[in-house]
């Protein structure tokens, strides 16, 4: 069950592409890691149930020391709302491990499923709001943080995601943040929701069989010391470029990406025999 230096190359290739995703757009890179984790463990013969559960652990491992460098980037620029962040963040982390424990229960199909279109329903609702009015401050209500941050967290626990793909709608849209400023904070309270979901996969994995070498329940460090590697120093590089780009064109770029990655987990290109 090794790793050959195809997956490897795959892997390199997705770890700088995540990094800079992350600190560009405020997101974790899952959409663009999981299916590729998930295509190299099955190739490697994994079970499909166990390497979706693993891409999912090791994706927030992956996540989490990326969501630091690239949220003290943003900070530098004064694009994270601490107080936000840090609500968000806790209240996450306690329903990201809930819905990782959920996840540890459920067939590969179905996550794979839930995975693709939840992150396609977050591209359509990006694409169909209209902006809010600028004028309006962004919200610094405890309450909401604290309402929006549990089910989140279920959500992003369940479908193996920093959260950032999701909260960052409802931070435009609903709390009226700033484009930079959502991006900014989202990146920040994935350290958070990461962190609650990697302690989950951990424990509901130990002792399962057909685990691939080199795994500690549902994370696999192999694949996590290649996407780490090249993606921490990437999301410097991305945050830094974030705030070269006028917000409209930051969430353009968001939402395209997000379609691609929803319809590829949902399997529709496969349906379709389109290679990509």
């Amino acid at each position: 069950m090794e790793m050959q230096s195809a997956q490897i190359i795959a892997l390199l290739i997705t770890g700088i592409a995540v990094g800079f995703a992350s600190g560009l757009l405020g997101v974790g890179g899952c959409f663009i890691m999981v299916p590729v984790q998930f295509w190299a463990l099955k190739s490697m013969g994994v079970d499909p149930t166990i390497a979706i559960r693993i891409a999912f652990g090791t994706n927030l491992l992956v996540v989490l020391p990326t969501a630091f460098s690239g949220a003290m980037a943003h900070n530098k620029k004064g694009a994270v709302k601490w107080r936000a962040a840090i609500a968000f963040g806790v209240t996450g982390m306690a329903g990201a491990a809930l819905g990782a424990f959920i996840a540890s229960h459920l067939p590969a199909k179905v996550l794979t499923m839930a995975f693709g279109l939840a992150v396609i329903l977050g591209a359509v609702r990006m694409l169909t709001a209209k902006p809010p009015k600028i004028n309006e401050e962004p919200s610094d209500s405890l309450s909401a943080f604290v309402l929006w941050g549990i089910p989140l967290g279920i959500i992003s626990g369940i479908i193996g995601i920093g959260g950032g793909v999701l909260i960052i709608p409802v931070m435009v849209f609903f709390l009226k943040f700033k484009m930079h400023q959502a991006v900014g904070t989202s990146t920040a309270l994935m350290i958070f929701t990461a962190f609650g979901g990697i302690i989950s996969y951990l424990l509901n994995g130990l002792g399962v069989q057909g685990l691939p070498p080199y795994s500690t329940g549902y994370l696999n460090w192999y694949q996590w010391i290649i996407l780490a590697g090249v993606s921490i120093p990437w999301a410097v590089v991305g945050a830094n470029t974030a705030h070269l780009l006028p917000a409209k064109q930051l969430k353009y770029i968001f939402i395209v990406v997000m379609f691609y990655m929803g319809l590829k987990m949902c399997g529709l290109f496969a349906y379709l025999n389109l290679p990509l």
